[in-house]
């Protein structure tokens, strides 16, 4: 029997096809989904407003947005209304610079921007390195924190996050290595968090996205999964007391036993 102090908590991804160079087709698309979804939380792919592939900087400028852009007034009106918080990539420009970012919109419609921290192949040539660092939100009572496609790659990133007390893990991406889905089993497990990856479907010129959206559960289990091929949107019941607790067994506890007197950082 569930305990009565389960922490239920509502997350999904939305594995979609974007249209590219289009942000407001493509934010147009967000908001349809989002009206038609009952969730707490929401996460779309990473540069979802702009598409992936755009081969120059100053072309990229032209499809970038500011944070405080009204591209995004509709969006927070439609989070308000519905409760739900949603997250969702996409070019920001800020100044001169231009960082390949993530926005969390909450329920309340405030708005979160993490950059991101790890750039992969050639777009270490598009964008700026993010300088936001990691941090969480809070969202209907769970601490959500965000990375990037790529930052995946790097154990420390979502070990920061945890370490931070978040719950779940929002992860936009646009994936092409067959790799990540797997892999966050094990940064799951290794952090006893919940992870949603949101993946795109289709091709942009030579590259060919992996689709397998998932969430994935603490014990490194995969609670939900999209197709490679598909537009689906999922979403699963959680509690996130279940990334509360660091404890494997009835002795060991995942945090309380780290040796940070023998790590090399």
């Amino acid at each position: 029997m569930k305990s009565q102090y389960e922490k239920k908590f509502e997350a999904g991804f939305a594995q979609i096809s974007v249209a590219f160079k289009d942000p407001s087709e493509n934010i147009k698309k967000i908001e349809r989904i989002l009206e038609n979804t009952k969730s707490d939380l929401l996460v779309f792919p990473e540069l979802a407003l702009s598409g992936y592939k755009i081969e120059s900087r100053r072309e990229l400028k032209k499809y970038s947005q500011n944070g405080k852009d009204g591209l995004f007034d509709n969006l927070v009106k439609v989070c308000r209304e519905k409760s739900i918080a949603v997250v969702f990539g996409f070019a920001e420009a800020e100044g001169k610079k231009i960082y390949n970012s993530s926005m969390l919109i909450d329920e309340r419609g405030r708005k979160s921007i993490y950059r991101k921290s790890h750039l992969f192949f050639e777009e270490k040539i598009l964008f700026d390195r993010g300088d936001t660092g990691f941090f969480t939100s809070r969202v209907k009572g769970a601490n959500v924190g965000m990375i990037i496609c790529f930052d995946w790659f790097f154990p420390e990133a979502m070990r920061t996050l945890a370490l931070m007390k978040a719950d779940i893990i929002a992860h936009p991406s646009n994936l092409v290595m067959p790799y990540c889905q797997d892999a966050m089993k094990t940064r799951c497990l290794e952090n006893r968090v919940f992870a949603v990856t949101s993946n795109r479907i289709g091709k942009e010129k030579d590259v060919i996205f992996t689709g397998r959206s998932q969430i994935t559960g603490v014990k490194g289990n995969v609670i939900k999964s999209a197709l490679m091929k598909s537009e689906q949107t999922k979403t699963a019941l959680i509690d996130i007391n279940d990334a509360r607790s660091k404890k494997i067994n009835r002795i060991n506890d995942l945090f309380k036993d780290r040796r940070k007197d023998l790590y090399v950082l």
